[in-house]
């Protein structure tokens, strides 16, 4: 396996692909705004040279990086002569379907096709397509680069063979692949996200402030940011989408999301990508200023 595509040069498909050429894999970076591509592509690049800066790789790894990833505008054109497909669009299923279908008509036949997917079922992306025994999920953690945890969802029908495949790839690229089931959230977001929704209840009932509630889980619980700064580094919009798949797929009110969140995502409160969330970053992207709402 030497040719990989990644669809999407957003935060996750520009990290992806951005880890996948740094191990000298040749990869077509495919998005259909020419924007987002270079938006994606000056990502990349203003990463590498943070690498560079603390001496992590050298000028030459960069420029080498940077020479295995080729745009394109058109899946078709994007996927031709490809071994694995790497899919990470937006959080939606009809969207995810719908390339899918299109990914199954011109990809050739031995091609695997991977969804970056948080949430949504792999059994029901495979679906769509003739071939679900090589459709399976490859949840990348953000930021790609820098995040060992891969989780490898292995659809109902996703075959022993390309199960092995994927895991043996993901140790090529220096990742930790960890086999789950296809349930709603996997492993890692059936347990992230009713936290982060149970943090936004607790303020959201006046329990404790932002700060404070940050503050706990960092100096109580050893994590590394608060649930509610990780949730605007997520993005609250995808944080809410991952909760309705978890309340759609178990019917279980314990994974409704809270009035506040939804709230806040109509109002485009989204987090760091939208400048505002639970913290204000207008100034600067770090969580240091807790949003206006909430002071």
């Amino acid at each position: 396996m030497k040719n990989i595509a990644v669809i999407g040069a957003g935060t996750m498909g520009n990290g992806i692909a951005h880890t996948f050429a740094q191990f000298n894999y040749n990869v077509h970076l495919i998005d259909i705004s020419e924007t987002a591509l270079n938006k994606g592509i000056a990502t990349i690049t203003k990463n590498l040279d943070r690498m560079v800066a603390k001496e992590k790789i050298s000028e030459a790894d960069k420029t080498t990086t940077l020479n295995n990833i080729t745009p394109f505008t058109s899946i078709e054109n994007g996927v031709k002569d490809v071994d694995l497909v790497v899919e990470a669009a937006t959080e939606n299923v009809a969207l995810k379907s719908k390339i899918f279908k299109q990914l199954d008509d011109v990809c050739d036949e031995n091609t695997i096709l991977a969804t970056n997917t948080s949430s949504i079922s792999i059994t029901q992306i495979g679906a769509v397509t003739n071939r679900p025994e090589k459709v399976i999920g490859m949840h990348f953690m953000n930021p790609v680069p820098i995040m060992k945890l891969v989780e490898i969802i292995r659809g109902y029908n996703t075959s022993d063979a390309v199960m092995e495949t994927i895991v043996n790839l993901s140790k090529e690229i220096k990742k930790t692949p960890v086999e789950v089931n296809d349930y709603p959230g996997f492993v890692a977001n059936r347990i992230l996200m009713p936290m982060i929704n149970e943090s936004i209840e607790t303020l959201y009932n006046g329990v404790a402030g932002v700060t404070e509630i940050d503050t706990v889980m960092k100096l109580g619980m050893a994590h590394p940011m608060g649930p509610l700064q990780l949730a605007d580094f997520i993005g609250l919009d995808v944080c809410l989408s991952i909760l309705n798949v978890l309340y759609d797929g178990f019917k279980n009110p314990k994974y409704a999301p809270c009035p506040l969140l939804v709230n806040m995502v109509m109002a485009c409160k989204l987090g760091v990508k939208s400048g505002e969330g639970f913290y204000d970053y207008s100034e600067n992207r770090k969580a240091e200023k807790v949003a206006k709402m909430f002071s």
